[in-house]
């Protein structure tokens, strides 16, 4: 397409502002420590990724670090100078600025192993030093990304990164590709950084959350299916994660890819859902379980071993229940706090209400999410509604809302 020249349209940000993603690091303080890797040169973008949750950013960089990306960038992003050597106002030991995270990224091999063995002989690898010093005493979280060539990934390393782990440091997994450890997504290290400092009541709690549709077979190649894609389900396991949960995600065939930093399983249709559901809830023990998953309620008698013919003008689909899943769940599971999710199409919001309450009274959920195409389509947006036994439906507007909402319900009731 041909450019047709005009100037863009004015914005109501000013020229160095970001615009909010979300407000998980509201009000924190980190700092981003960069060291010699050229991965560093990906350091402006993160600052600004940082800020977008709310985050005040410090920088930190060593000499080397600064070869591969500029100052001014840097400050630019920031919104502070840079700090790459020491001065009378002592910046390591942030005495009069409290950090409330610590962020290597890059972190080259060179600093990995200084910061194992104490080393502190530049202003990063002495702030390092006193970062340990707060994460010792007072649990501010320390976290490493690593960055350095395949080649350099050897026993003195592996033996470095086990002494920060026994430290408390939190090492966040490179992208291990071409022969190197790369540094990892910005988004991975933004979310990294938004768990370390959760303090929420969902931290180390377990919680399994499916989301998607589940085909059920017509013959080899087709299949009965829906037109979800587990996107809501995403948005909850993600927000569970940032919370510190330990979440576990299944997702049938046709959703949208989750982040990779999310523990996922995907499965390619009802019987295989079902499986591994049932072995997941079996191995994990997760004390939550969240269903928003649109489950097959009916499959054929029985699926062609074949292709169903082109040149055949009608045919007869005769379809049968499938096993009720959640009812299963329920009676094999007993300590599990089931959420269901109930959609409805074509009722009225009275209808949907007093359906919901009765699946819920039914099952003896703590929680019920109801919602109903018609008001998600009149709305334009995907309104959903909270439902507790002796309390109003709590409405909810918003797949970013709900997740949020109904974690925050779950929160309370832990």
């Amino acid at each position: 397409m041909e450019w047709n020249l005009e100037p863009p349209d004015g914005s109501e940000l000013k020229d160095r502002e970001v615009r909010p993603l979300g407000r998980h690091l509201e009000g924190k303080h980190v700092a981003l420590l960069i060291t010699g890797s050229i991965a560093a040169y990906r350091c402006p973008d993160l600052v600004r990724d940082l800020r977008r949750e709310g985050a005040d950013v410090r920088v930190f960089a060593t000499r080397e670090g600064l070869r591969y990306v500029s100052r001014d960038a840097l400050e630019w992003n920031a919104l502070h100078p840079v700090i790459d050597q020491f001065s009378p106002h002592s910046e390591h030991l942030h005495q009069d600025a409290p950090i409330d995270a610590y962020l290597v990224a890059p972190a080259s091999y060179s600093v990995i192993n200084k910061s194992a063995q104490g080393l502190a002989d530049s202003v990063v690898t002495s702030t390092i030093a006193s970062a340990l010093g707060q994460l010792e005493h007072h649990g501010t979280p320390v976290l490493f990304a690593p960055a350095m060539h395949g080649s350099m990934h050897q026993q003195i390393l592996t033996d470095s990164l086990c002494r920060l782990r026994e430290l408390g440091v939190e090492l966040i997994e490179p992208r291990q590709s071409h022969g190197k450890n790369n540094l990892a997504s910005r988004e991975t290290i933004v979310t990294q950084t938004i768990r370390a400092l959760s303090s929420s009541k969902l931290r180390g709690h377990r919680i399994l959350i499916n989301g998607g549709p589940t085909p059920v077979p017509l013959d080899r190649i087709r299949c009965i299916t829906t037109v979800f894609t587990g996107s809501l389900a995403v948005l909850i396991a993600r927000e569970a994660w940032f919370r510190g949960a330990d979440v576990q995600l299944l997702l049938g065939r046709g959703s949208i890819e989750p982040p990779e930093y999310l523990p996922c399983r995907v499965v390619s249709d009802f019987e295989n859902f079902r499986g591994q559901l049932l072995q997941m809830l079996n191995q994990q023990k997760s004390e939550w379980g969240i269903f928003t998953a649109a489950v097959a309620d009916y499959q054929p008698d029985c699926v062609y071993d074949g292709k169903w013919s082109s040149e055949e003008n009608v045919r007869t689909l005769n379809l049968i229940q499938t096993p009720k899943l959640i009812e299963e769940i329920r009676t094999s599971f007993p300590s599990l706090q089931m959420i269901p999710f109930k959609y409805e199409e074509a009722v009225s919001h009275e209808e949907l209400i007093e359906t919901a309450r009765g699946r819920l009274e039914k099952g003896g959920y703590p929680l019920l999410v109801a919602n109903c195409g018609d008001e998600s389509r009149e709305a334009g947006i995907q309104v959903a509604w909270l439902i507790r036994s002796g309390e109003e439906p709590l409405r909810m507007e918003g797949k970013s809302e709900i997740a949020s909402a109904l974690l925050d319900r779950i929160e309370s009731l832990s």
